[in-house]
């Protein structure tokens, strides 16, 4: 065998490579930063989309500061995604639904940002296979979901973990989503995956990384929530919605958990059930807030001691980077094209605030779409938005987002009349206190411990349950009396065409995706179904969400003056009305 010294010099510098590279190389101290966003919801430009004005903060804040600190520091900084980054503007439904022929603007901005992980959101799932499959393709880093499991494989869907190398340290980041997905959202959205309890998928995964990488620092990226009693779950509830924190106690080996889901800004430092410090830290949402977690190793004998700050960064007040902002101006003036498209003429303002106090033209106009649409004998609704409005004159595209929202599916399902009954019982129990006399209030209002209701941070009273748990009924005539307890106020009087209510005859019901998959627990906990029982009961799913179903809706009529169909009343009414004044100003008015 004949050996050229052009070749044997290859290989030598092979072999010191090799060796370079398995040798440790880490200094005596080091700094590590790693910067985090969560919840983003879309908000991606310098611009809100739905508002039609200028946004305060977006990742055109987070660009200026991770780009200046990756100049000065370019070994040292990390920066992380935790989740429903694919839904919440109108140019994610641009991208996801209207224009597919092109990189997703989710991959196009988190690509520019370098990003060196993500974790999966139950909103980014909910925007379906095609998206979601074609978005993890455009990525140039990590989509991480170790709890996502492809029930054909017994693998992770997603990547579990990845290791982020740093000037000669191991990052290892392990990604999780909430399992509380198959609650909340239809399962051809998620077909093929399960969703495993988190306490359990974290301690099989924290030991095969231990064992197998032994990272200096191990991150959790988790898209689930702080308040692990939230919704009526507990610290022994399997498959928690909100298990952050309990995979920070219970399962060692974490030296950080990033959250998100519940957009509650968090920070402090845990002592978890071995004895060991834990970082906690949760951004808030909608790109308002950067977290920062600064990392100082010092090396002590073979180990690295570890001292952890962070800290939460209001993005309004730092600059914006303005090279991001060119990058994306084109993409932003496509979608302004778009959403700026008329659809039809309203000649009555149509306003939310009515509706979380009791029958409006607001929720009674989804109603009516949802009533034409599917052809139903009755619908359920919610309260979209607190504070939307949508004023008189030319309607177009962008007022659907602040009209409804969310991309919730429409379906048709069959309940009993006596299963209409629970589940407004249910709801209502939810909505309103139990009034004695016209000084009560009519909202429930959480409490503290001595029942004083709790304000917020502006001075306004916060509800006891999130009002878009809140529902009501349209095809129906009923009242519900405020001054009966919880359970006993609903007295449905005929339907809406006067035609005798049956309580044991099946309806035709029609009802958003997020409700008929058991959100807000008024299928589970109000009617008494299973899972399986809510699948059993869908006759229909229609295959366009509701916001398209009202856009054409909203075209097809051309002009329309929203009313309300006052087929519900609140009882007694003068109370009623005190109440709604009271409550007016409770909420909205706050100084």
């Amino acid at each position: 065998m004949n050996i050229t010294f052009s070749s044997l010099s290859t290989i030598l510098s092979l072999i010191v490579a090799g060796l370079l590279s398995s040798c440790e190389c880490k200094p005596e101290k080091a700094t590590l930063t790693i910067y985090c966003t969560t919840d983003v919801h879309g908000t991606v430009f310098d611009y809100d989309l739905k508002r039609n004005r200028p946004n305060k903060s977006s990742l055109a804040n987070v660009s200026a500061i991770v780009n200046a600190e990756r100049q000065k520091r370019p070994d040292e900084i990390i920066l992380l995604d935790n989740g429903d980054i694919l839904q919440g503007q109108p140019s994610n439904y641009y991208y996801n639904v209207i224009d597919t022929t092109v990189p997703n603007i989710t991959a196009q901005v988190m690509n520019y940002l370098k990003y060196d992980a993500g974790s999966i959101g139950n909103h980014d799932i909910e925007a379906g296979h095609p998206v979601y499959d074609k978005l993890r393709r455009e990525l140039q880093h990590p989509w991480l979901s170790a709890n996502a499991i492809n029930i054909s494989t017994g693998e992770p869907y997603f990547q579990p973990y990845t290791i982020i190398r740093r000037n000669g340290f191991k990052i290892a980041v392990l990604g999780m989503t909430t399992p509380g997905i198959p609650k909340w959202l239809p399962k051809y959205l998620w077909e093929g995956i399960e969703f495993e309890d988190m306490i359990e998928s974290a301690r099989k995964w924290v030991a095969k990384i231990q064992e197998t990488e032994h990272p200096d620092v191990l991150i959790g990226l988790f898209h689930s929530g702080f308040n692990y009693k939230y919704d009526g779950e507990g610290i022994n509830t399997f498959k928690n919605e909100n298990a952050s924190m309990l995979v920070a106690q219970k399962v060692d080996g974490f030296d950080i958990v990033i959250m998100g889901h519940d957009h509650l800004g968090k920070l402090e430092e845990i002592t978890n059930d071995a004895g060991h410090k834990v970082l906690v830290i949760d951004p808030y949402s909608h790109a308002t807030f950067l977290g920062k977690i600064d990392i100082n190793l010092s090396r002590n004998s073979k180990k690295y001691d570890k001292s952890i700050k962070a800290e939460l960064i209001k993005l309004a007040d730092t600059e914006k980077d303005s090279a991001y902002i060119r990058q994306f101006t084109p993409a932003l003036e496509k979608v302004k094209s778009y959403i700026n498209t008329p659809i039809g003429t309203f000649t009555e303002p149509l306003i939310g605030r009515n509706g979380i106090f009791g029958p409006s033209a607001f929720t009674d106009f989804i109603h009516n779409v949802q009533l034409a649409t599917t052809g139903a004998d009755i619908s359920f609704s919610t309260v979209l938005q607190m504070d939307a409005r949508i004023e008189q004159g030319e309607i177009t595209i962008r007022d659907m987002f602040n009209l409804y929202s969310y991309e919730n599916g429409l379906y048709v399902m069959n309940f009993t009349g006596e299963e209409i009954d629970k589940y407004l019982e249910y709801a209502y129990g939810l909505q309103y206190n139990t009034m004695h006399s016209a000084n009560d209030h009519l909202l429930n209002f959480k409490t503290d411990g001595q029942g004083h209701p709790v304000k917020n941070s502006r001075g306004a009273y916060t509800l006891a349950h999130p009002f878009f748990n809140f529902s009501c009924a349209a095809g129906i005539r009923y009242t519900v009396d405020v001054s009966k307890a919880p359970g006993e106020r609903v007295e449905i009087l005929s339907l809406s065409d006067g035609t005798p209510f049956d309580p044991t005859k099946t309806y035709k019901v029609a009802i958003n995706s997020y409700r008929g998959n058991g959100g807000g627990g008024h299928l589970a906990q109000g009617i008494g179904l299973n899972k399986e029982e809510m699948e059993n009961r869908i006759v229909e799913i229609k295959p366009k969400d509701v916001r398209y179903c009202i856009t054409e809706y909203i075209r097809d009529k051309k002009t329309l003056a929203p009313q309300c169909r006052h087929d519900w009343k609140v009882i007694p009414e003068k109370w009623f009305e005190q109440g709604k004044e009271k409550g007016n100003k409770l909420i909205y008015e706050a100084h």
